[in-house]
């Protein structure tokens, strides 16, 4: 025997889909005709020659990949992915030794702002965009490289996320 709390959500989910209402548990992402992508290097606000290049790179390799789109030029492209780096700031301290005589840090932190979007090149539309979208990355002492990789992957994550939930 069903409780009438369960009773009253079938009926619910019955009625919804009788009234043809659009509605699906589908998921998002990107529009179905959206086949193709490019990614147009980032402006690149900062001091910091190799972010726009190791940007450009990792977006443009993990978007293919993860969002099932073929690399296209811009002209061509179905969507194309356009930004600026704004902020890269590192050297921020996160640990510090443990000897008291010793004032040197043994963890640093770093930061890369940018803003991003994702427009439609059919119909001009913008799918995502974030504003001050941040990635920080933690590491050792005199490898700033390695946090500064660490830094773009989870800005890539977040552009991906963001791709991907959209309704």
């Amino acid at each position: 025997m069903l409780r009438s709390g369960v009773r009253s959500a079938i009926v619910l989910l019955l009625a919804v889909g009788a009234c043809g209402f659009p509605y699906s548990f589908a998921g998002g992402g990107l529009p179905s005709h959206v086949k193709t992508m490019a990614v147009v290097p980032f402006e690149n606000e900062t001091a910091s020659p190799e972010l726009q290049r190791e940007m450009f790179e990792v977006l443009r390799r993990e978007l293919r990949g993860r969002l099932g789109v073929r690399d296209a030029s811009p002209e061509r492209a179905d969507a194309v992915v356009r930004g600026a780096i704004k902020a890269y700031d590192l050297d921020v301290p996160v640990a510090y030794s443990a000897d008291p005589n010793q004032s040197v840090t043994a963890r640093r932190k770093l930061q890369i702002t940018l803003d991003i979007e994702i427009v439609d090149q059919t119909n001009g539309r913008v799918l995502w965009q974030r504003k001050g979208l941040r990635g920080e990355g933690d590491y050792a002492e005199r490898a700033e490289a390695e946090g500064r990789r660490a830094a773009i992957i989870k800005i890539v994550n977040d552009i991906v996320e963001g791709a991907q939930s959209q309704w």
